[in-house]
């Protein structure tokens, strides 16, 4: 199985006020499809970011491919 840490499209009116979550996902899944764990949180509007950094290493170590948002909101929530 190979998996993938992406983000997820969230909220209530998406189209003005978009929120994602920070998931694991199936490659072969959609955006909003079932997920296998959620460990963070992105909203754009505030620029806010939460990753538990420890479930992200946890993944990374069992081999799960992070794209490329992840890794620069990585970046972002460590110098924070």
């Amino acid at each position: 199985m190979s998996v993938r840490i992406r983000l997820r499209r969230i909220g209530k009116n998406p189209k003005k006020r978009p929120h994602f979550r920070i998931t694991v996902f199936q490659s072969s899944r959609g955006r909003d499809s079932k997920f296998i764990e959620e460990f963070g949180f992105y909203n754009p509007v505030s620029g806010e970011v939460k990753i538990d950094k420890e479930r992200l290493d946890y993944w990374v170590s069992k081999g799960a491919q992070v794209s490329e948002t992840i890794k620069s909101l990585a970046k972002k929530a460590k110098k924070e």
